[in-house]
């Protein structure tokens, strides 16, 4: 499915979230807060867009996905970063090989998504971070209605327009209905082994960017809930 949209999917994702896939991004680089000399990992990277910031910031970034199609756009626009193909299940990188792990409309693709938050956990450096972006659920119940009425109903029809393959979108739709809101993502976080999380509400809860840390000894685990913050400018 991803192979097949991946010609355009980076113009039909702009066209989708009204232009604000890009501010998202923003917030996701300055809360992945990488300096040159550390390595960072990006978890589907599709094309490869989410890792632009990094490489072209001097970071040493590694775009892994698990759709070939994807990584192929990517490395011919991109070539001077470093595509990987891999399973988020079963990461292809040695025990602590990054200071920060990031990925980006991604994790709730995954089959095993707490599979996935262990191999993250795995291959980042003890003390480095994680930061997520994903859908999520807005925090007032009437932009909530109104957003849900566009997702399931405006769109499918925006897709099926400008996407090569508009049931992908469908699942979209659907695939973000499904997905858990802010506090039970960082409950499976705190469950996954992760500490000190927060997360930071975008366009009213549309997207939320959640943030954690790898224990820097298994002691150190803080353990559930109790821990989660909620940044000040969550609604923005």
């Amino acid at each position: 499915m991803f192979d097949e949209v991946a010609p355009r999917y980076d113009v039909v994702n702009d066209l989708l979230s009204l232009g604000q896939t890009r501010r998202w991004r923003r917030v996701v680089v300055d809360a992945v807060a990488a300096k040159p000399g550390q390595r960072v990992l990006d978890l589907a990277a599709g094309t490869g867009t989410s890792a632009e910031p990094y490489a072209d910031a001097g970071i040493d970034v590694v775009a892994c996905d698990f759709s070939l199609g994807m990584l192929k756009v990517g490395k011919r626009r991109r070539p001077d970063i470093d595509f990987i193909a891999g399973d988020a299940t079963n990461l292809p990188f040695a025990d602590n090989s990054f200071d920060a792990v990031t990925i980006s409309f991604g994790l709730r693709n995954v089959n095993e998504p707490h599979k996935a938050l262990a191999e993250m956990l795995r291959v980042t450096k003890p003390g480095g971070r994680l930061v997520i972006a994903e859908f999520s659920s807005p925090v007032n119940p009437l932009w909530r209605t109104m957003y849900l009425e566009y997702l399931m109903r405006a769109l499918p029809e925006i897709a099926r327009r400008a996407s090569s393959n508009p049931d992908a979108y469908v699942y979209l739709a659907e695939s973000i209905r499904a997905w858990p809101d802010q506090d039970n993502l960082a409950a499976w976080l705190a469950m996954d082994g992760w500490e000190n999380i927060a997360y930071r509400n975008l366009t009213g809860g549309i997207v939320a960017v959640h943030r954690a840390y790898k224990p820097v000894s298994p002691a150190s685990s803080t353990g559930p809930l109790a821990k989660v913050r909620r940044s000040r400018r969550a609604s923005r």
